[in-house]
């Protein structure tokens, strides 16, 4: 393949090089979720009322179309930050298919970085036809919680840059792991509740948004009970760290875990009382992205898939061969 030859020319990137990757990886994922929240709870929602264009025959904002300037620039800003996620994404794809030229049998390493730009294109589709729906609630939410699995394997992408390719061996028992799928499948019902509480709340992203008609107080308390099991289930995997003592690298992330949890669920909880200010309100966001970030973590800490052997480049006569 031609592409492939260019690709083959270019430096091989050093370990350095792959972790800056696949941590800018991680951080152009969470950040455009963030971002998005901002564009919410500034009113901005509909400042680009229609997709792909901004407004009706311009792609950029217009100062006649009788949208405040600031609100179209606001949202018109996030649109370009999808185009730097889609660049990092990129960026990301070219990395692991350089490496696995050099060693080929780096074939996961490859379809984790394919699923950043097609899961970046796939949440641009989602976030248009948001703008189409007028921002109803349900179609915001689906918005937010479609970029958290990007999130999630963004992570992956991350360590597996720095492990090998073998057959992944458990560092925890069955029942283990067992919990810790709950646990993952715990965290993202806390995020759909927390987008139900966003959905009946008062940020909107538009004043004529149709909202959620439920009580706010009612969804605030299914969202912390739902974070209450999610610590449950934690301490519980805590307990099956001790019954097989496991590496010190484990629970490092497992720490990490309960930090970001703990300080999340107390950043909500002073949010609620204090009214649902607007700056609260990203940085809720981005303490849910750092819980995604920090479980993920724990998830590929707990299995090992041997050394990895692709931080260098391959002798020349096997890349030659």
């Amino acid at each position: 393949m031609p592409f492939t030859s260019l690709v083959a020319r270019l430096p091989f990137p050093s370990a350095a090089v792959q972790r800056a990757v696949g941590i800018a990886a991680v951080l152009a994922q969470a950040l455009i979720g963030v971002t998005g929240s901002i564009v919410r709870v500034t009113g901005s929602g509909l400042g680009c009322p229609t997709w792909p264009q901004c407004v009706a025959g311009s792609l950029v904002p217009k100062h006649d179309s009788g949208i405040d300037a600031l609100n179209q620039w606001i949202e018109f800003g996030n649109r370009l930050l999808t185009g730097v996620v889609i660049i990092v994404a990129a960026i990301a794809v070219v990395t692991a298919w350089r490496v696995q030229i050099d060693h080929p049998g780096r074939k996961r390493l490859v379809k984790l970085a394919w699923t950043m730009p097609g899961g970046v294109v796939l949440q641009a589709v989602v976030g248009g036809l948001t703008v189409l729906a007028k921002l109803e609630w349900w179609t915001v939410a689906i918005h937010f919680l479609a970029t958290t699995p990007l999130v999630w394997l963004a992570v992956l992408l991350l360590r597996a840059f720095h492990e090998g390719d073998e057959p992944a061996r458990p560092l925890v028992p069955a029942a283990g792991r067992t919990i810790l799928v709950l646990l993952a499948a715990v965290m993202w019902l806390v995020l759909a509740a927390g987008t139900t509480v966003t959905g009946a709340g008062p940020h909107s992203g538009d004043i004529n948004t149709h909202r959620l008609d439920a009580p706010v107080e009612t969804l605030a308390q299914v969202h912390g009970g739902l974070l209450v099991l999610y610590l449950l289930l934690l301490a519980v995997f805590g307990l099956q760290l001790l019954r097989v003592g496991a590496p010190k690298s484990l629970w490092r992330r497992y720490t990490v875990v309960w930090v970001v949890a703990v300080a999340q669920g107390g950043l909500g909880s002073l949010q609620y009382a204090l009214g649902v200010p607007e700056a609260m309100v990203s940085f809720h966001v981005l303490g849910a992205m750092a819980v995604i970030v920090a479980t993920a973590s724990l998830w590929t800490g707990s299995r090992d898939r041997g050394p990895v052997t692709s931080l260098t480049a391959a002798p020349r006569e096997l890349t030659a061969a």
